[in-house]
């Protein structure tokens, strides 16, 4: 599927869609990519590739920013003085 044309609104609600099973199935299971196998198949099968990296990274910096949210921000020099 290395086409180049845009996603159909179609294709993208079904690669939107795979990606919302695919990342509430990561939440219910602490993040274990195993119990989320198929999912994380259909959303490769169905997003164009550029769009799993931006997800993949959108993701990293969602669960980056709850962590800050829930834990604050400890400054790396302050880490380690307790």
């Amino acid at each position: 599927a290395a086409r180049m044309a845009a996603p159909t609104m179609e294709e993208r609600k079904a690669c939107w869609g795979a990606r919302d099973e695919f990342w509430q199935c990561l939440d219910s299971h602490a993040e274990d990519a195993a119990q989320c196998e198929k999912l994380r198949r259909a959303f490769e099968a169905r997003c164009p590739q550029q769009w799993v990296k931006h997800f993949d990274k959108r993701r990293d910096f969602l669960k980056y920013k709850r962590k800050l949210e829930t834990e604050g921000y400890i400054p790396p020099e302050a880490a380690g003085k307790s």
